[in-house]
């Protein structure tokens, strides 16, 4: 198997997961209901000159599904992605990333209710260990405080994102739209765009700066457009399964560079929770594991 094929989700995975930097960034820096409309705006704007020709010809089409794409805008792109900013304001970046790292693992469940597909025992074991780890996690590891002292409102924010996003992946599949990804891509972030301008004519006075500029361009752009790119070439020549394995490295990498780049301190219930938590996704993904297939250029 090509190098070059391996990059693409491992591209893909980098990129979001300086984007969790950017969110817990943006903190302070841009207001999270105009950070999220501006994102969405950006990113339909530089797609619109290479989209709106083939979206028009296909209308008939784009109209006649408009209903789910409006729910994958809604789930996916608003609630997912929106959530996210306003967690940053009261959580740190290793924490986002590590409840982010339950996406798969959400998805999987998701499957079983909308698709319902079978729980196998290993995801059952898998969905408490990871719930348990969350729990060490979002309990600074006295998980039996929980009743008492709650969780902070930036992990309960990232914990609903993370849900959203499970039944936004598990729609896509159950649903099957038969429109092109990058046509699919860029309805999304119009109606994004529409259902966010109330958020956005709402929210406080939260002008564009130097200092919050490259953080808008680089969610809008670098995380809105590129990494789609990346992870759909990552999925066409690896395989959706395969693809999805690099999503453990997501939560990693976020706490790598939050160390780095905002020198966030690693206690010991982030390694105890995260290695926990991805323990149990990894025990929960094993059997989609071992029927995952080699897939070349030519058995795509």
């Amino acid at each position: 198997m090509s190098i070059k094929y391996l990059s693409f989700p491992l591209i893909a995975i980098l990129i979001w997961a300086f984007n969790t930097i950017v969110s817990k960034l943006s903190a302070g820096a841009i207001d999270p209901g105009v950070i999220s409309f501006d994102r969405w705006l950006l990113a339909g704007l530089v797609m619109t000159p290479f989209m709106v020709q083939k979206v028009w010809a296909n209308r008939a089409a784009v109209v006649s599904y408009l209903p789910k794409i409006i729910v994958f805008s809604f789930l996916g792109m608003v609630l997912f992605q929106s959530l996210a900013y306003y967690a940053a304001a009261s959580t740190s970046a290793t924490n986002m990333g590590l409840i982010g790292s339950l996406m798969p693992l959400n998805t999987m469940l998701f499957s079983t209710l909308l698709l319902k597909e079978r729980p196998t025992p290993l995801l059952v074991v898998g969905a408490a260990l990871s719930i348990f780890g969350i729990l060490i996690l979002v309990t600074k590891g006295q998980p039996l405080n929980l009743m008492s002292q709650g969780i902070a409102i930036g992990d309960g924010l990232m914990l609903i994102g993370t849900i959203a996003y499970g039944a936004y992946s598990v729609l896509l599949r159950k649903w099957a739209v038969p429109l092109p990804p990058w046509q699919m891509l860029y309805m999304q972030i119009m109606v994004a765009v529409l259902m966010l301008l109330p958020v956005y004519l709402l929210s406080p006075d939260s002008p564009i700066t130097q200092e919050n500029l490259p953080l808008v361009l680089f969610a809008g752009i670098f995380s809105s457009i590129a990494a789609g790119f990346f992870w759909m070439q990552g999925v066409v020549h690896l395989g959706a399964n395969r693809a999805m394995l690099f999503m453990n490295l997501l939560p990693i990498f976020v706490a790598l560079i939050a160390v780095a780049a905002l020198n966030e301190k690693l206690h010991t219930f982030h390694v105890v929770g995260g290695l926990v938590t991805l323990a149990g996704v990894l025990l929960a993904e094993l059997p989609k594991m071992r029927r995952t297939v080699p897939v070349s250029p030519t058995n795509k």
